[in-house]
């Protein structure tokens, strides 16, 4: 986050007319340290939960943003900073920024199978399926085939694996919509690429990060994009992932 501020905060200044609410996962800086100034200069309030060097996550908004929640609650699934969500007006906003897991059997592996399903537990004890909601992350799975750009070549690799899947569908059972494939049941459309080999050029990459939605705003989704620019920059290095935007018709909330 304090690497990439200044191209954050261009990107926004380009887009002001057009984003309300940004949400960034895997900020890596703690809460004190956070670049708070930069963003109050933009008209951006800022609210974090992170830890140093790892994880984190953090909703900027240039709308009054109210009861913001800070992780689970529990101290176990807490140690790492992955979860924080505020309401603005009747639509609560949660940003996550799902474990990217291991390989199979391994121990963060299991870690990443069972905090979906925790956090698919946390949205039954703190939500009903009719409240509305919009959850926004980097989900670390891409959902399916069309959703990878070598399905034969990433078979079986750490975000294509099946139990990925299996825990990812489960979570949307809950009562979500994948926003972008809801829209574009056909299309394919990448948010991550690795920096080896030139990969975004060649649009070698994966559909990882999701804006998700609960029913009943499904009707209310205009669209979802995802901005090329700043992963296409060379200076400063940019992130290895795009920022996804989707647009709600939600005047009358």
């Amino acid at each position: 986050m304090r690497t990439r501020k200044e191209l954050i905060v261009q990107w926004y200044r380009e887009k002001a007319s057009e984003i309300d609410i940004f949400c960034f996962q895997e900020t890596k800086v703690i809460d004190k340290d956070f670049p708070f100034p930069i963003f109050d200069e933009a008209g951006l309030s800022c609210e974090c939960s992170g830890q140093k060097s790892y994880n984190g996550v953090a909703i900027c908004s240039s709308k009054p943003l109210s009861d913001i929640k800070k992780g689970f609650g529990e101290e176990e699934w807490d140690q790492e900073k992955r979860l924080i969500l505020g309401r603005f007006k009747q639509i609560w906003i949660i940003n996550i920024y799902a474990p990217r897991g291991g390989e199979r059997g391994s121990d963060k592996f299991y870690y990443k199978l069972n905090w979906f399903k925790h956090f698919k537990d946390f949205l039954s004890d703190n939500f009903k399926k009719d409240d509305k909601i919009i959850i926004v992350g980097d989900m670390n799975v891409a959902r399916n085939d069309i959703d990878v750009f070598d399905p034969v070549l990433m078979k079986d690799h750490i975000c294509t694996m099946p139990e990925e899947r299996e825990v990812f569908e489960d979570l949307l059972s809950w009562g979500l919509v994948d926003s972008f494939r809801y829209l574009y049941p056909d299309k394919q459309q990448f948010t991550w690429w690795d920096y080896i080999g030139g990969a975004i050029w060649k649009n070698e990459g994966m559909r990882l990060d999701y804006i998700l939605c609960s029913e009943p705003l499904k009707d209310k989704i205009k669209d979802v994009i995802v901005d090329l620019w700043p992963r296409r920059r060379r200076t400063p290095k940019p992130s290895d992932h795009a920022p996804i935007i989707a647009e709600f018709d939600i005047k009358n909330y």
